[in-house]
């Protein structure tokens, strides 16, 4: 069915109608619900703390009481990037969006810098994270506001004698034009 097919159909359908369309959808699909209880509930911070809480655990896991060793760090880009895609479906503010973005560069800095990371595979996830933050922070009008920790990303690839921190110079570059 087409957009134009759908609206044609609603515009058929009298008010009690699309109530009770609309609470099946929400009730029938998990998706519906949590669009609703966003939208008439919006508690980003919440969200923001449980998505940084998180994304730390992949780099820094925490002890269980009754385990005898520490987990093993896991460096998952899938699980900050599962956080990214459902807050941009969810029409999270931008600033939020871009601060997921960089804790996640920036958390993965942090354990690189303690820790000596060899998978040629990590290097190449940050660079995508980097050249998805950038593009979002300047398609989204909040470059500005970022900026400095952007360039602070950068600084610590140099620092850190990334393989690949050329590549991130010149998305760098990008942001400078």
């Amino acid at each position: 069915m087409s957009k134009r097919d759908l609206k044609k159909y609603l515009a058929e359908l009298n008010k009690e109608q699309l109530e009770e369309q609309i609470i099946e959808l929400y009730e029938k699909f998990s998706p519906v619900k949590t669009y609703y209880d966003f939208a008439f509930n919006p508690k980003e911070d919440k969200l923001l703390q449980e998505c940084k809480v998180k994304i730390s655990q992949e780099y820094f896991p925490i002890k269980k009481p009754q385990a005898k060793r520490r987990p093993k760090a896991k460096m998952r880009r899938s699980v900050a990037q599962k956080y990214i895609k459902h807050f941009i479906s969810l029409g999270v503010d931008p600033f939020v969006i871009a601060d997921v973005m960089l804790y996640n560069i920036e958390i993965a800095q942090t354990y690189s810098a303690q820790n000596p990371i060899k998978q040629e595979l990590f290097f190449k996830s940050m660079l995508n994270s980097f050249e998805q933050l950038v593009h979002f922070t300047i398609s989204n009008g909040v470059l500005s506001e970022f900026k400095t920790r952007i360039v602070s990303v950068y600084q610590e690839t140099m620092q850190q004698k990334w393989k690949n921190s050329y590549e991130f110079e010149i998305l760098l570059e990008k942001i400078d034009q």
